[in-house]
């Protein structure tokens, strides 16, 4: 009886709390994403911020709503605290895809009620008058922070009064539980007048057509640009399940420039744009949707449900005051000839691990296979197998064209315009009298290197576009350039960090460390090795390096901020930084990365605070690593090289690794003469990758082995040619000379995607190659060549046909001759499979070098080595961010 008086109490105290069917750790969930239903976490209110009256935050959640259909569009209104001009300076949501599809905030003076909350999925909208979009979010995406100096305005003389939240909620499943959702957002607004006036400019397709079983479907859209100059610092893309990568780009002059390329699948945040550039009247903005309708029994549309589709590329920017405009967008559809030549990247799908992309099944109805998690992990599993087999690199024989005249080469870097960067050391060399055993440089007396020690080289021919740096260092050692192209170099000689000026001028901007003098204190390095920058804050991390086991931080001005030593996952087996050789800064997840040398193993920390995340260690590095480099594309790539170690006998090579699983996808290495001491290596746009070794005084190009194996493996669709002249008039179709303006108002509808550049530059190569055998080349006339290669294709076939017939005649006709339905099409299958491009692992960072031990009592030369430990590591993510400052000058 006791028993049964205790149950029923507690049910009571259940339902008096309405937990029915809430589970503890659901309840818990809910209330760190602000989706309980309690007075307080469902209130819009306005906080001021005690410390200064000039600056307050506003809290602006859905008032306690369930939504009793999927595809449900839910809208409240907030009015603007203040009547003086105000500025959102951060957005900070409180949301989970779990329960919300997708959230926007936008901006107007007359919203559709100014009371409670209403259906706006309908003909009600938003706003009754136009309403600008200030920030959208979906799929667990971090907050939002804007640059220095730039805030959204509204209030007084913005023309918006009012704040509209607009959430989507896609599947009610969630609220079988029947509980109240209460998720929002927080701004952090300030009436301090900003310079820069931020804005939302989106691109978006209305008319896309998803066909069912169709690999990949492209959705292209471009709109002249007519306004003032607009400077874009963050992107965001948007589609639903369908969506494979998004990207987006200003066009000038017949240029591509990447604004931001993303998969829709990831965290739907506002992500760092590319590179600082401006967007000016005359420029043509563009984006593509990659879509696969694989999975799919039906046809999907541009739509507002889940099973719907779209297609918005989100360019946050700022502008003058004086000309701010809060929102624009484009919706024209791009015309085929502009969309001719898009860079392949946009074609290229971004690979989402199995756990993201089971969590698709959260933000839809399951209708169709494809949301099966089987189905999922086997499509990532194929897709991993198909980049591992295509992107294997070999060496581009031909690079350079001519002799680059190096001496010892220390570093690698990419300019904003993607040029190679290369640091040497003309005729000074590192040898075992440059030091004594206090690190002091014993070879003054030299003086500085008189050549350019700074080339910047064309990375497709190799020809010198730029030199400096002539009598300015000693030793050098790394190098890395920032947005502003300026150049931050070590020297191990001077034990110094240097920002010296891109212009050619050679001056230099920043000194840090004490010239020819060793030390271990905030002052003072000691053989330092490389630098990595940080492209959103400016901040700067140095590996220091041959005598010092540490990472040190400055900021963009040269103050110190912070440092630290290596890390672990295991307290009790921490084994020091032996010569830290090499630094990348991983933008995508602010992290930095460290190619600790002699412990031949890759140590990750967090950017912001110096927190270790993971250790990449393998028994195929040999025991060293001497350079790193890493392209945000898919889960992450690192491309690493290792060097010479006294323990081991594993070759020198370049690595390709997965960040994520830490799996080595590819190894390479130069087809002729082998590596001696490879130095540093960086990765360009297209995919080609760069290795400078101060062994052989040479740097190495690599690209992918086989272009035309990988565009349909990697999910680009090349549609079947009909003709073996279709692939030759491709080949040879001369570049368009049409203007911009005239290819974008141009209305032709896309019959026939475009091969991707790669098909020519595979042409080239391949007649490099025969100019280099000797080997005679064919006439290049349009009608000439298709008939020569047609010929040269049928006279086997004919021979194999006329001896069918000449044996069966002797056998007085009693056999048939019976063709191969698969004989000719696999002949035509073949060399279509030539007509495509080749798979490319996306952008990197540049990284750098380094030499041996470690003390001021021993002596720091090329090539050392010291004993290797395994350690467990651990992964985290930091999804913090800032977006980039405001530039000095326009581009």
């Amino acid at each position: 009886m006791m028993g049964a008086c205790v149950l029923l109490v507690l049910l009571f105290i259940c339902q008096s709390h309405g937990l029915q069917r809430l589970e503890p750790l659901d309840r818990f969930k809910r209330a760190q994403d602000g989706d309980l239903s309690d007075s307080a976490s469902c209130v819009s209110r306005t906080n001021q911020d005690s410390t200064d009256p000039q600056n307050f935050s506003v809290d602006i959640r859905m008032p306690g709503v369930t939504p009793t259909s999927s595809d449900t569009y839910l809208c409240m209104s907030y009015l603007v605290p203040t009547n003086r001009d105000t500025y959102i300076v951060d957005f900070i949501p409180h949301a989970s895809m779990d329960t919300v599809h997708h959230m926007l905030l936008f901006g107007c003076h007359k919203p559709v009620s100014t009371s409670g909350y209403w259906d706006c999925g309908g003909i009600q909208g938003t706003c009754k008058d136009e309403a600008s979009i200030m920030y959208a979010w979906a799929r667990n995406a971090p907050p939002t922070k804007l640059p220095k100096d730039v805030g959204f305005k509204v209030g007084r003389s913005s023309g918006m009064s009012h704040f509209v939240l607009q959430i989507h909620y896609g599947d009610v499943g969630a609220f079988t539980d029947h509980h109240r959702d209460c998720s929002g957002l927080s701004l952090r607004v300030t009436t301090r007048p900003q310079p820069f006036i931020a804005g939302i400019y989106l691109l978006m397709t209305m008319d896309t057509i998803i066909l069912p079983g169709k690999r990949v479907t492209n959705a292209d859209v471009a709109c002249d640009y007519t306004s003032y100059p607009i400077y874009p610092f963050a992107f965001r893309t948007h589609t639903h399940r369908l969506g494979k990568v998004v990207s987006g780009y200003r066009i000038r002059d017949g240029k591509w420039s990447l604004i931001g390329r993303q998969s829709p699948q990831l965290p739907q945040a506002f992500y760092p744009a590319n590179k600082t550039m401006s967007v000016k009247y005359g420029d043509t903005l563009a984006a593509r949707c990659v879509f696969t309708g694989e999975g799919r029994t039906t046809e999907t549309y541009i739509g507002g449900t889940s099973d719907d589709e779209m297609c918005n590329f989100y360019i946050m920017y700022y502008m003058d005051s004086k000309h701010a405009v809060p929102y624009m967008n484009c919706m024209e559809p791009g015309s085929a000839e502009l969309f001719e030549e898009i860079p392949a990247e946009a074609n290229i799908p971004i690979t989402v691990s199995p756990d993201h992309a089971s969590g698709m099944m959260h933000m839809g109805h399951k209708t169709d296979r494809q949301d099966d998690p089987s189905v999922l992990v086997d499509k990532k599993a194929n897709l991993d197998q198909d980049q591992d087999q295509d992107s294997h690199l070999e060496q581009v024989l031909s690079w350079p064209q001519s002799s680059l005249q190096l001496g010892q080469v220390s570093g690698l870097a990419l300019d904003s315009d993607s040029k190679l960067v290369i640091f040497h050391r003309g005729d000074h060399t590192w040898g075992v009298d440059s030091f004594n055993n206090q690190a002091q440089y014993q070879q003054r007396s030299l003086g500085p290197i008189q050549q350019s020690t700074i080339l910047v080289v064309d990375p497709v021919k190799g020809n010198i576009l730029k030199a400096s740096g002539r009598n300015m260092f000693y030793l050098p050692h790394g190098i890395t350039t920032d947005k502003d192209n300026n150049y931050w170099v070590t020297d191990v000689a001077l034990h110094q960090v240097l920002k010296v000026s891109g212009d050619g001028r050679d001056r230099t901007l920043l000194a840090l460390g004490e010239e020819f003098t060793p030390g271990s204190d905030s002052r003072h390095f000691c053989q330092p090795t490389d630098v990595a920058v940080d492209p959103v804050s400016g901040n700067i991390f140095i590996s220091d390096g041959y005598c010092n086991a540490r990472i040190l931080k400055f900021s963009a001005e040269g103050k110190y901020l912070s440092e630290w030593g290596a890390g672990t996952s295991d307290r009790r087996r921490r084994t020091p930084f032996r010569v830290p050789h090499s630094l990348v800064f991983l933008a995508d997840r602010q992290e930095l990365c460290v190619a600790d040398r002699e412990n031949g193993r890759i140590q990750c920390f967090l950017a912001d605070s110096g927190e270790f995340v993971k250790e990449i260690k393998k028994d195929e590095f040999g025991g060293e690593v001497f350079a790193i480099t890493y392209s945000p594309a898919g889960d992450g790539v690192i491309f690493a090289v290792n060097g010479e170690s006294l323990f081991s006998s594993a070759p020198l090579r370049g690595f390709v690794i997965n960040y994520s699983t830490k799996e080595i996808l590819d190894t390479f290495e130069p087809d002729t003469k082998d590596f001696k001491m490879p130095h540093d290596i960086v990765e360009t746009r297209d995919g080609s990758v760069f290795v400078g070794d101060a062994g052989s005084k040479k740097v190495f190009k690599f690209t992918t082995e086989k272009f035309h194996r990988s565009v349909k493996k990697a999910g680009i669709e090349v549609q079947e040619i009909a003709a073996i002249e279709t692939v030759i008039q491709t080949k040879m179709r001369p570049e368009s000379n049409a203007s911009k303006t005239s290819a974008v108002h141009q209305k032709q509808s896309e019959s026939q995607p475009p091969p991707p550049p790669q098909v020519q530059m595979k042409t080239e190569e391949e007649e490099k190659k025969k100019k280099e055998k000797g080997e005679a080349q064919p006439v290049r006339e349009q009608g000439a060549l298709p008939a020569v290669i047609t010929t040269l294709l049928l006279v086997p076939l004919l021979l194999v046909i006329s001896v069918g017939l000449f044996i069966c005649w002797r056998k007085n006709n009693r056999c048939e001759v019976k063709s191969d339905p698969s004989s000719v099409g696999g002949i035509l299958g073949k060399i279509r499979g030539k007509a495509v491009g080749g798979l490319n692992l996306g952008n990197f960072f540049a990284s750098r070098q380094g030499y041996s031990r470690q003390g001021f009592d021993q002596l720091s030369t090329e090539g050392s080595d010291q004993e290797r430990m395994e350690e467990d590591s651990s992964d985290s993510e930091n999804e913090e961010y800032s977006a980039l400052p405001p530039p000095k000058t326009s581009s």
